[in-house]
């Protein structure tokens, strides 16, 4: 009944439930299909075959072009049920195509052994050359950066007032521009609880989540990078076998670095079900996170691919939310943000100031964004998207340090949609300063690096976005990097406005009349009362209700980017593809994490635990048609042997 109703192979369901091992199966199916069992590894395949076809698209289907004998080609494979719609994908000069058995361990080993270069290449430049920062001018930008930097410091130098206004007037563009879009944002968002309200979406969303039972459930897999992750990894696997989706449709893997021996020995020890797996990442002149995807994409298995990070504790049920979501949006739905949320919010202030930001940029600003139609600088984690959609783009730029707002922009330019959906994922906040800092800076040198990217040819971005969309991108990119780097200014304006003296207050009642003053103040002030709004709405929920009186703290909590806009700066010039990576699992999670969940779709067949070699027989005679009527749940292609 599962096989039918998920359309999965019955060799995938008991691999995946464990109710047998990869070997017995490929001796069943070779009984099943009439057909050998192979072990490339023993007996490696000719290179020029899978050079036909591609390394990355025989990851991909699970296929193994192996030998050509005459007119004969010989196609390993671990998915048989599948072979017929597999083999119209091979190239036509391949003549008549037999097929063989042998693992997908088997398969990826092979394939690896032969082109694992060319992989880990194809991963570092995936991304057209005119899209990425691989073709990045350093030096030439390094030199306008320091050039900028020097006419600032001789401008005070030889024109103090002249400077000064330059830069009020700067950092008052881009406050008032940064203001509008909040405000808007604002609006869409009251809105839209106001309709949410009325039309009584609960119960629509309840009724409409029955109907959608029905709908076939697409594999996910979900990639889950890990480095120097030796405290994360244990309870991570605890925290994925909570999830409530089919273990068959499941696909989680594991991304770890080759010489990250750390992470390696912590997954070694821990048991993991085979339906997680771990990916590792060669080594190569670039060590980041993208890369690492770029590389992992290849072996993924599902039609959706989803991201989650080491300390991530997503919803249960969010990949049955996802899958109904992509099952009814338009093809021009391209990705799924989910909402990112923190466990430990009372750790401390900086805590609580984190989780803060992140409510208003996730339940406030990005769906506002999605709605208004506007490019979404993604999370890096709980993004979800359709294969179709990632594989147009390009995937991940491997060298840019902020690949998820990266993405975003690019699969806005390419025509592809992003939603918000209702779904969270917990986290861990990061709420010690100077960690707060590293991760802060590396996030505000990939904005300025997504920006200067997508500038290259601001005409084609024009094009591309529109005009509106072209106007958010600057306000959401380049004026959020001049408030972070102006923020002195800003903070001149509010200790005037409380009558503190300071060396700058002179300059500043000189330079600006009476009527420019109390404009600015006023802006100043009413972007300050729109932050706590925009705060306290964000906040109002029962789980957040305690942060409350927290929200007008926030203006003494932001002063901590200045410094990382600065860092970011320096390291724009010095080392502009270093990962300054955050530590994870300094805090433990307060939601239960021992919990085994049973996915409600596995109920239907008996529970076999952990199955000795005679209860493994006995699933393998279900493939084989030697316990009766079971065979005949098994759909039988013609042999190809």
């Amino acid at each position: 009944m599962m096989r039918h109703r998920h359309d999965t192979p019955l060799g995938r369901i008991l691999l995946a439930h464990g109710w047998v091992t990869p070997e017995a199966l490929a001796r069943a199916q070779s009984r099943q299909w009439g057909v050998d069992v192979i072990d490339p590894v023993a007996s490696p395949p000719d290179p020029r075959l899978i050079d036909a076809v591609g390394a990355a698209h025989c990851l991909t289907h699970n296929i193994l072009p192996w030998r050509r004998m005459g007119n004969i080609t010989w196609v390993a494979t671990c998915d048989p049920e599948r072979f017929g719609d597999l083999i119209r994908m091979l190239p036509a000069e391949f003549g008549t195509i037999r097929m063989l058995i042998c693992s997908e361990k088997q398969i990826h080993a092979a394939i690896l052994a032969i082109r694992r270069t060319e992989l880990i290449r194809m991963a570092e430049v995936c991304v057209p050359a005119t899209e990425s920062c691989r073709t990045r001018k350093h030096r030439m930008l390094g030199g306008v950066y320091l050039l900028a930097a020097s006419m600032v410091i001789l401008g005070f130098c030889l024109l103090p007032v002249a400077m000064l206004r330059t830069l009020v007037a700067i950092a008052a563009i881009g406050l008032i521009a940064q203001a509008g879009l909040k405000l808007v944002c604002f609006v869409t968002a009251l809105w839209t609880s106001w309709k949410d309200r009325r039309c009584r979406k609960t119960l629509i969303d309840e009724e409409a989540g029955a109907m959608e039972m029905a709908v076939p459930l697409p594999v996910i897999s979900v990639l889950v990078p890990l480095f120097q992750e030796s405290d994360v990894a244990e309870q991570l696997v605890a925290r994925l076998l909570r999830l409530r989706y089919p273990r068959e449709l499941t696909d989680i893997v594991m991304v770890v670095e080759t010489g990250d021996e750390v992470t390696k020995d912590a997954l070694a020890v821990a048991d993991l079900p085979h339906w997680i797996r771990v990916i590792e990442v060669p080594d190569g002149p670039i060590r980041t996170k993208p890369r690492a995807l770029n590389y992992a994409l290849g072996f993924c298995r599902g039609e959706v691919i989803g991201i989650w990070d080491a300390e991530d504790q997503p919803d249960p049920d969010q990949l049955h939310r996802i899958a109904r979501h992509f099952s009814f949006a338009p093809p021009e739905l391209g990705c799924l943000q989910g909402v990112l949320d923190y466990y430990n919010p009372q750790t401390n202030r900086l805590a609580r100031c984190f989780t803060i930001e992140y409510a208003v940029w996730f339940r406030v600003l990005l769906p506002a964004f999605a709605r208004l139609g506007f490019a979404i600088p993604l999370g890096g984690t709980t993004c979800f998207f359709r294969r179709e959609a990632l594989e147009d783009v390009g995937a991940w730029d491997a060298w840019n340090v902020t690949e998820d707002a990266d993405l975003g922009i690019r699969l806005a330019r390419h025509g592809w949609r992003t939603e918000v959906v209702a779904t969270t994922t917990e986290e861990e906040a990061n709420c010690r300063p100077l960690a707060w800092i590293r991760q802060r800076s590396r996030w505000l040198k990939g904005y300025a690096m997504t920006w200067e990217v997508n500038m290259r040819s601001p005409r084609r971005l024009w094009r591309d976005l529109g005009p509106w969309r072209f106007c958010a991108f600057q306000v959401q990119f380049l004026f959020m990097l001049t408030q972070y780097l102006l923020a002195p200014v800003i903070w001149g304006f509010w200790l005037l406005s409380m009558g503190i003296s300071y060396p700058l207050r002179e300059a500043l009642q000189n330079t600006f009349g009476a009527v420019t003053l109390s404009v600015l103040l006023g802006i100043l002030i009413g972007s300050g009362v729109l932050d706590v709004a925009v705060g306290i709405f964000a906040v109002r929920r029962r789980k957040h209700r305690h942060l409350l009186p927290w929200v007008p703290m926030m203006q003494l909590y932001f002063p901590l980017g200045y410094v990382a806009a600065w860092k970011a700066f320096y390291e724009m010039l010095k080392c502009p593809f270093y990962w300054d990576k955050t530590a994870h699992g300094i805090f433990a999670a307060t939601t239960p994490q021992n919990v085994p969940m049973t996915p409600p779709d596995t109920v239907l067949l008996p529970v076999m635990g952990q199955i000795g070699k005679s209860e493994q027989a006995e699933a393998v005679g279900v493939i084989t048609g030697r316990n009766g009527e079971a065979a005949n749940s098994a759909i039988h292609l013609p042999r190809a042997g």
